[in-house]
Order: C-alpha cells, then sequence, then structure tokens
C-alpha cells in the first residue's frame, strides 16, 4: 500500500450522443451557450445589486461581489474556448 496513482487527466472526451456529429455539435454548443449566458447575467446581476444597494457594502458582500467577479472572468475563457473546438477532446493546460 505504499505506492500511488501516478497517473494524470489532460483531456476530456466527449463521446457520441447520436449518430449526426453536425447536430450533435450544435446541440451542445446551444447547451454551453445557455449555461454560459446565464452564468454571465446572473453573476452581473449579483455584481449590480450590491453596487447599487448601500446597504450590501458590508465585507460579506463585497466578497460575493468579487467571486461573481472571478465567476465571470473564468466562465468568459473556459466556455468559449470549449464551443468553439471542432475536436470532441477538450484539453486541459
Amino acid at each position: 500500500m505504499g505506492g500511488t496513482n501516478q497517473s494524470s487527466v489532460s483531456e476530456f472526451l466527449l463521446l457520441g450522443l447520436s449518430r449526426k456529429p453536425q447536430q450533435q455539435q450544435q446541440l451542445i454548443f446551444l447547451l454551453f451557450l445557455i449555461m454560459y449566458l446565464a452564468t454571465v447575467l446572473g453573476n452581473l446581476l449579483i455584481i449590480l445589486a450590491i453596487s447599487t444597494d448601500s446597504h450590501l457594502h458590508t465585507p460579506m458582500y463585497f466578497f460575493l461581489s468579487n467571486l461573481s467577479f472571478v465567476d465571470v472572468c473564468f466562465s468568459s475563457t473556459t466556455v468559449p474556448k470549449t464551443s468553439t473546438t471542432s475536436s470532441p477532446y477538450i484539453l486541459y493546460d
């Protein structure tokens, strides 16, 4: 029991959902687009609500708005990268 797992994962393979890959790619693109828009709009609404209401200018809401900002930045770099590739692999670089 002294050995540890030495494997590492550098990619994620999206297996086929149907026999028509063009429709599958469009479906996955639409799903990623809807999730991306919901994430960005929800986080921007949180930032807007915290910045406009003076009762929410407490440290907890300050950190919540920073977390929402980081989530917008992260999703704005990850989702477009995964939705524009034509390869069925998502690489982790």
